[in-house]
């Protein structure tokens, strides 16, 4: 039976980067991964600046366009709302490529790598034994960077608090033609679906598309998906591949350290609830488990009160004031476009600078809102 200092279930990017800030510190580490390696995910693939910033080495390898300008279209309005900057707002990477791209780095610095291995259970004694369908694993500390299902978090005894929301995401090829016409722009479209968003994200040579909405309901996204494609102006696909998921939009209200676990990533909750962009969060948390576990000195519980610790002061924040303003966006749709029409240019500027991490939520945001109601 192996042996390690820490077991991270999961080779995403929060995974991954965990890994990476552990072996750095020359904490001995293993990746638990179920599929083999590179793997399809399934996921937008739009980085923002803010979550590229935070890596430590150059990606550019595996970004397959990068786009200083974003546009966001609202239905039924005319405003369409843009700006331009001299960095990559958002870069595009196919998550196959990307993900084995970070875990390669990892392994770099002497993280093991267990691919086409599934964890089936854990048993919890003062050394946890991590079960899988090719052997045992022992580890001080786990990390489940295992995703929005995150088997590992409920092995754990989490039950579920997040509120997860219906996405479909299309790889999608289009005629030569299309393709030169959408491929130009990165796009949002507000209200294409009641109480969300579609979006169309060019790769190197096919569109990701997708359509997601903030509602828990019953809905069905492929209607609202072919009228996207409408919208669009796309009147032939080439191939197209459906993949369905579900995004998490708020935090576990249960905590994030249980029983030598701990939760990063989208297990955590960690996608933005605006945005419901959840690579740079991953990212993020990825860092400040790492960063506990050293400081911690491989104390699981210490480790525990110092990740709880900086993610109240850190990430957490952020996505409280992010779900009040997803609130707004889009229970209120009017009160919503009777700002944008005065201060459009203000909002997606401010947009902007968080995808490029150089501003934060205000944490007074509903007095924000109410002040500029007044001024309308």
């Amino acid at each position: 039976m192996s042996h390690y200092d820490v077991a991270i279930i999961g080779s995403g990017p929060s995974g991954a980067m965990a890994a990476y800030h552990l072996a750095k510190k020359g904490i001995s580490t293993v990746i638990i991964e179920k599929e083999s390696l590179p793997r399809y995910k399934t996921c937008g693939g739009g980085l923002v600046y803010r979550g590229r910033r935070k890596l430590p080495f150059d990606i550019s390898s595996v970004v397959e366009r990068e786009f200083n300008q974003i546009k966001l279209y609202f239905e039924g309005e005319n405003t369409v709302l843009t700006t331009e900057r001299d960095v990559p707002v958002i870069s595009m990477v196919m998550r196959d490529k990307f993900d084995s791209f970070l875990i390669t780095k990892a392994n770099e610095l002497g993280v093991d790598i267990r691919q086409g291995h599934k964890l089936t259970d854990i048993t919890f004694d003062d050394i946890p034994t991590l079960h899988t369908n090719q052997g045992d694993i022992r580890a001080k500390l786990i990390i489940a960077a295992d995703g929005a299902l995150s088997p590992t978090a409920k092995l754990a005894g989490w039950k579920e608090t997040r509120k997860l929301i219906p996405a479909l995401e299309y790889e999608v090829e289009v005629t030569p033609e299309d393709f030169e016409r959408l491929s130009k722009e990165v796009r949002f479209d507000m209200d294409s679906v009641p109480h969300g968003y579609a979006w169309s994200f060019p790769k190197e040579n096919h569109l990701s598309l997708g359509i997601a909405s903030t509602r828990r309901k019953r809905i069905d996204l492929k209607v609202y998906y072919k009228k996207y494609l409408e919208k669009l102006g796309i009147k032939e696909i080439v191939s197209e591949k459906a993949h369905g998921f579900q995004i998490p939009i708020s935090p576990r209200t249960d905590g994030f350290y249980r029983k030598n676990v701990f939760l990063i990533g989208d297990a955590a909750g960690f996608a933005d609830p605006v945005t419901a962009e959840g690579i740079s969060n991953a990212l993020w948390s990825g860092e400040l488990v790492a960063e506990a576990i050293f400081e911690s000195g491989l104390n699981p519980e210490k480790a525990g009160g110092i990740y709880r610790q900086k993610l109240e002061k850190e990430l957490l924040p952020e996505i409280n004031t992010s779900q009040t303003a997803a609130k707004w966006f889009y229970n209120y749709r009017i009160i919503r476009n009777m700002l944008l029409r005065t201060y459009g240019d203000y909002a997606i500027s401010f947009m902007t600078d968080l995808y490029l991490g150089n501003r934060s939520y205000p944490q007074n945001l509903m007095k924000t809102i109410r002040n500029k109601i007044t001024e309308i």
